[in-house]
């Protein structure tokens, strides 16, 4: 990655893989943590990765090492514009429009790790790099 990145957004998939270890995660977040990037999620992405397997004190470890931004009624509510703007509604793209919203509201330029890259793209347009994980 030859550009600077200021802020990199990790989606649920970004925040598993990097409580799962993956190797190609790690890498990317190493070149990432090498030029000062940032770490960023919101915070119903730790609800997104919870469940009954996850193992806590990785969790636990890497919120340690990321700002988690929170998601108030203002953020809800660029989200629900988000979506409209994107043609997009639902539950299934509510979590997605949050994430693209906290990505749109951090110091430029900023990077999203996703595992749904169509619909990223969809939501944030050209203001953020999207990464397919």
């Amino acid at each position: 990655m030859s550009e600077r990145i200021e802020t990199v957004v990790l989606d649920s998939d970004g925040l598993s893989a990097w409580i799962a270890q993956e190797r190609k995660l790690l890498a990317m977040l190493q070149v990432f943590h090498d030029m000062g990037a940032d770490l960023v999620i919101g915070a119903n992405t730790i609800v997104e990765v919870s469940h009954s397997r996850t193992n806590m004190p990785r969790l636990n470890w890497a919120l340690s090492r990321v700002k988690v931004e929170p998601v108030t009624e203002q953020a809800a509510k660029a989200a629900a514009e988000l979506l409209k703007g994107a043609g997009l509604h639902g539950h299934k793209y509510a979590i997605d429009a949050t994430v693209a919203e906290v990505a749109l509201r951090q110091p430029n330029p900023v990077a999203l790790l996703t595992s749904d890259s169509d619909d990223m793209t969809k939501l944030c347009g050209s203001q953020v790099r999207i990464i397919p994980l």
